[in-house]
C-alpha cells in the first residue's frame, strides 16, 4: 500500500488526509515514481479548497500537490526516455502529495541533473517555468530597472535573480526579515505596505522600467503610480486585474525548467528550501504556506 494526501470536501488545510491506497502499475508509455519530495505551491490551497477546483479538473475526491521529486520505480511498455533508478523531477497536478505517481514520459518529467539536491528538485517545477515565464514577458535585459514583489518567495526569489543576471538592477518588496538575504543576492530590498511608492522611487531614484508581480493587485497599482504602462507589468498573483498581462508556468517550457535546475545544481540560483514536514503532516505545512512571508519553498518529505 501507498500513501497519498486527500480530501473529500473542498475546503481548508484540515481537510486533507493521508490514506493509503492500492499501488498501480504503470501503462504503455508511462513510468511510476517513487516520491521523494514534493514542493507546495499556493494554487494548491486554491483547488482544495474550491476557488480554483474547476479550473484544474479537481474533482471529489481529489489528491493534492503538482510539483515532486523521486525515482523511477517502473516503466511501462515503450517507454524509452526513462527507466528504474533514474532520479526525476517534474509536475503532476493533484497527485504530487503521494509514496508513489503514475505519468506519462511525454508529460512534465524530467531527469535530475547532478549536483541538484532532492528537495531543490521537488520545488522547481511550478517555480522555475513561472519565474522564466515572468522575465521572458517583459523582455528584461541590462537596461532595465524591475519591481518584483515577493522578492523572497518561491517564484519572486528565482525570478529576481533571473533579472539580475540578465544585467538588470532588481528591487525586491519583502518582509525585513528577508532583506539582508535578498542583498546578498544582489536585490535591493524594500518593504511591503503603505508607503511602498515612495520607498520604491528612494531604492531606484531613476526610476522602475518593468514590475514583475507575485503577491497580489497592490503591485499593479504600485507599478502603475511609478509611472510603467500596463505591458511592463506582469503579474501572476492578479491576471486579470486593470488590464496587466499575465503570463505563468503555462507559457515556459520544459526546456525553461531544465534550464533553471541547471542552474541551481551549479549554485548559481539560490533556491532556498522555508521548511520541510513530513507527509503526515501535509496540512501543517500548508497552513505555514497560507500564513505567508515563507522565504523561498515550502517541502513535504516522503521518506
Amino acid at each position: 500500500m501507498n500513501r497519498a494526501v486527500r480530501y473529500e470536501r473542498f475546503g481548508g488545510p484540515d481537510v486533507l488526509e493521508v490514506v493509503e491506497v492500492d499501488p498501480r502499475e504503470p501503462g504503455p508509455g508511462e513510468v511510476r515514481v517513487r516520491v521523494t519530495a514534493a514542493g507546495l505551491n499556493p494554487v494548491d490551497y486554491k483547488i482544495f479548497g474550491g476557488a480554483a477546483a474547476s479550473r484544474y479538473g479537481a474533482t471529489l475526491p481529489n489528491g493534492v500537490g503538482h510539483d515532486f521529486a523521486g525515482i523511477v520505480d517502473r516503466a511501462g511498455e515503450g517507454v524509452t526516455r526513462f527507466s528504474p533508478g533514474q532520479r526525476v523531477y517534474g509536475g503532476r497536478r493533484n497527485e504530487a502529495l503521494a509514496d508513489a505517481l503514475i505519468i506519462d514520459q511525454d508529460d512534465l518529467i524530467l531527469p535530475a541533473p547532478d549536483g541538484l539536491e532532492t528537495d531543490a528538485a521537488a520545488a522547481l517545477a511550478i517555480g522555475g517555468r513561472t519565474a522564466c515565464a515572468c522575465v521572458d514577458a517583459l523582455a528584461i535585459t541590462a537596461e532595465d530597472t524591475v519591481l518584483v514583489s515577493a522578492a523572497a518567495g518561491g517564484v519572486g526569489v528565482l525570478a529576481s535573480q533571473l533579472a539580475v543576471r540578465r544585467g538588470a538592477v532588481v528591487v525586491g518588496t519583502a518582509s525585513e526579515a528577508n532583506h539582508e538575504f535578498l542583498r546578498e543576492l544582489g536585490i535591493i530590498p524594500v518593504a511591503y505596505g503603505d508607503g511602498l511608492a515612495d520607498r520604491v522611487r528612494e531604492a531606484a531614484p531613476d526610476g522602475i522600467t518593468a514590475a514583475i508581480d507575485t503577491h497580489g493587485p497592490e503591485t499593479v497599482d504600485v507599478a502603475l503610480q511609478l509611472g510603467l504602462p500596463l505591458t511592463r507589468i506582469n503579474t501572476i498573483a492578479a491576471r486579470g486585474y486593470r488590464g496587466a498581462q499575465g503570463k505563468g508556468g503555462p507559457d515556459a517550457s520544459a526546456d525553461d525548467l531544465a534550464s533553471v535546475a541547471a542552474l541551481v545544481a551549479a549554485d548559481e540560483l539560490v533556491l532556498p528550501i522555508d521548511s520541510v514536514y513530513p507527509l503526515e503532516r501535509a496540512a501543517e505545512a500548508y497552513e505555514h504556506l497560507m500564513a505567508g512571508h515563507v522565504r523561498g519553498k515550502v517541502i513535504v518529505a516522503m521518506e
